[in-house]
């Protein structure tokens, strides 16, 4: 956060705070300078937070991790390339307006040729490169992991259960399974197939529903392949409110949303949530427009800059191909240790057995 903001002074304050502390300790230092600004990382913040500096004129945005973000995970405390900052609430939210959504409900698109070109061209090149908003998935044959494609193929997109984005996103409180269970129901003789979450499936966030129970009407899994390649060969997808089913209509997709993300309500998905706030209709290329251009902001963590989200991808592109070229060159040298290991191994009980 220091190099998103090298002009100011960024001060941290703890993100559980009794309502005296705040009172006693920090109200003070945020009213003392006339220049102060309050910035809450998705809801760490106190409740009254918000409106205290609605109250007081003190400029306040919400802040999460942006649509394009990083090679690895953020629980990897990955540094973010793209920020989205909210004055009115976190996108996620659909319990009430946020920037996102009121820029997708008032922007004057049409008006707007040069945006939805550009759009139209980022678009192009996020599926020609195969990015999402995380990276570090891994390119494999999904014919060997699906088999041969007989009818339907439906993929079930997992969300990390306990995610703020399921909490204020959908009013019912779905789970994995659940939704795995639901996708069977829907399309009776399709292959459903289960892809976990990725922080799940690197350990990093521990699941509240067991994929095991639901072996039976699907395939899971089991490597976290990457998002580009578990699109390949898929009729449909189904999710809560992951971004993935965004990022599945950038593919022509159909989507069925349980919840309430950001892209549903414009015409473009299958709802099971409505919202009477989302009354326009919006082309992928609108849509994609006000969420990744329009809304966050994007920075050169290298150059400590900001940039476009055009410089963004290509920067991205150029990190995952070292990562992935990294991989390789690991996954090589633990191949040649363990052939080294296995033949020392072997000379040595070939010397015990001839001894």
């Amino acid at each position: 956060m220091y190099d998103w903001f090298p002009d100011k002074e960024i001060i941290f304050a703890p993100t559980r705070l009794w309502p005296i502390e705040f009172d006693v300790n920090w109200k003070w230092r945020i009213l003392s300078d006339r220049r102060a600004e309050v910035m809450s990382w998705q809801y760490k913040g106190l409740p009254q937070l918000k409106s205290f500096c609605a109250r007081k004129r003190i400029p306040f945005h919400y802040v999460e991790d942006g649509f394009i973000r990083s090679v690895s995970l953020g629980a990897l405390e990955t540094p973010p390339m793209s920020l989205a900052f909210d004055r009115q609430d976190m996108y996620f939210n659909a319990n009430g307006p946020t920037d996102l959504e009121t820029i997708l409900s008032v922007y004057d698109f049409d008006g707007d040729g040069d945006l939805q070109l550009r759009a139209k061209a980022l678009i192009e090149r996020l599926l020609s490169t195969g990015l999402s908003k995380y990276n570090s998935g891994a390119n494999v044959s999904v014919e060997e992991l699906y088999g041969p494609k007989t009818g339907k193929r439906v993929l079930v997109i997992g969300q990390v259960e306990r995610d703020a984005s399921i909490a204020y996103g959908s009013r019912e409180k779905y789970n994995n399974n659940d939704l795995v269970r639901l996708a069977y129901r829907e399309n009776p003789g399709a292959q459903i197939i289960y892809k976990p979450h990725p922080e799940v499936l690197q350990g990093t966030a521990e699941p509240m529903s067991d994929p095991n129970l639901v072996r039976g009407i699907c395939t899971v899994l089991e490597e976290n392949i990457s998002l580009a390649e578990s699109f390949r060969t898929i009729d449909h997808v189904y999710t809560i409110t992951s971004l993935s089913g965004f990022e599945a209509l950038l593919r022509g997709l159909k989507v069925t949303t349980l919840g309430c993300p950001f892209y549903s309500g414009w015409g473009l998905t299958d709802d099971r949530q409505l919202t009477d706030r989302r009354k326009r209709k919006l082309t992928v290329e609108q849509l994609f427009a006000g969420a990744y251009i329009l809304y966050p902001k994007y920075f050169d963590p290298i150059s400590k800059e900001y940039i476009e989200v055009e410089r963004a991808i290509e920067l991205l592109a150029e990190m995952r191909a070292a990562h992935v070229s990294r991989s390789t060159e690991a996954s090589e040298v633990s191949l040649v240790d363990s052939r080294a290991s296995w033949q020392g191994n072997s000379r040595s009980a070939i010397a015990q057995r001839f001894r």
